[in-house]
């Protein structure tokens, strides 16, 4: 069966890299998580103390950024920083740095790049409209707003077990909004994606339908 190309949008905490990266593995793909460059990004920015507001000041810093994944994992620079990234720190300022279109530019140049050998997964907010706009398989993937929110909290709670399910609903507001009203690659379904919503799903259902949607497309 011929590789193909899999986009998985969907606004924050609806799983999507979690599908993403299980159904590379069902299908033997590469996986690469489009979130973790821009959380690596951020992440570079806030060491930096990069002004937003200062183009001159955001080209220059992406000229020193070299992202890369080992086992699935990003690195930035060569260190490994899937752990860094996952802060809320980093969650409250991503949305504001991926909305920027220097770096958007940046990341879907990589991002783009990396598709060109196809079998692979990707997953983020834009891979099915803007990064691969003719993607084979291109899922929209949703999930209950309370549902969304108590997952995150389940997470976020292991690495800062002060947080509160306030601070994580309305992380999720604000990053939802930005998300959807950003000027460049802003979060919308592509019209030929699949929709699926994983609400009342366990991970194996979702990815069962998922694999099953993938192989209709390999043997087109």
């Amino acid at each position: 069966m011929k590789g193909i190309i899999i986009a998985i949008d969907g606004f924050s905490s609806t799983g999507k890299s979690t599908l993403a990266r299980q159904l590379a593995h069902k299908l033997n793909y590469t996986y690469v998580d489009s979130g973790a460059m821009y959380r690596a990004i951020t992440l570079y920015f806030l060491d930096h103390s990069i002004d937003l507001s200062d183009k001159v000041q955001i080209v220059k810093a992406l000229e020193h950024i070299v992202l890369t994944f080992i086992d699935n994992k990003i690195s930035l620079n060569g260190e490994p920083v899937d752990e860094q990234i996952r802060s809320m720190a980093i969650a409250n300022l991503v949305s504001e740095v991926a909305a920027l279109k220097e770096v958007r530019k940046f990341a879907v140049a990589q991002q783009q790049a990396m598709g060109e050998e196809k079998a692979i997964v990707m997953d983020g907010r834009d891979i099915g409209t803007t990064v691969f706009p003719r993607a084979e398989l291109k899922i929209y993937l949703t999930a209950d707003e309370h549902i969304r929110a108590m997952r995150r909290y389940d997470e976020m709670k292991i690495k800062n077990p002060t947080i509160s399910m306030n601070e994580v609903v309305e992380n999720l507001k604000h990053r939802d909004l930005i998300d959807s009203t950003r000027d460049v690659s802003p979060l919308r379904k592509a019209k030929d994606a699949v929709i699926l919503d994983n609400t009342e799903l366990t991970m194996e259902q979702q990815l069962e339908i998922s694999y099953q949607w993938a192989l209709e497309r390999m043997k087109a």
